[in-house]
């Protein structure tokens, strides 16, 4: 899959959360994920949502983007929280075990509905979620 269409303006709101986020403000469920660059080899800094299901955590979103590619190249990153980070790796979910997790988004989530809605044409109801699961990726925080 391609890189999903996201809005514009999330590259002017992504500093201001992360700002935020560090400055001991955070947004939601928002962390600052922190992955080496598999080109460059810097950190490359994204926020990002957390979802907290059954006792484990889960990035879940859209495509190929550039974090997900990071992170396949070398899983252990750094998560930040207000004034709290810590190491982590990241694992990818197999797709046969996404939809259950994706299930959960829009209910935990619903801030980050909208996302997947433009990116997927869904409408946005767990059962769209679950369904998408073949087009959506899934990591599983393990700290």
């Amino acid at each position: 899959m391609e890189r999903p269409d996201l809005p514009g303006w999330l590259r002017l709101v992504n500093p201001v959360v992360m700002f935020l986020n560090r400055s001991g403000l955070p947004v939601g469920p928002m962390e600052i994920l922190t992955t080496t660059g598999r080109r460059s080899g810097r950190p490359v800094s994204n926020p990002i949502s957390v979802l907290a299901l059954n006792g484990n955590r889960y990035i879940c979103t859209v495509g190929d983007v550039s974090w997900v590619l990071n992170a396949r190249a070398n899983p252990g990153v750094t998560l930040e929280r207000g004034r709290r980070n810590y190491a982590a790796r990241l694992t990818e979910v197999p797709e046969p075990d996404r939809a259950k997790i994706l299930r959960e988004f829009p209910v935990k989530i619903p801030g980050g509905v909208a996302f997947f809605k433009r990116a997927l044409g869904i409408s946005g109801s767990p059962e769209s979620f679950e369904n998408a699961a073949d087009r959506c990726r899934v990591f599983r925080i393990e700290a």
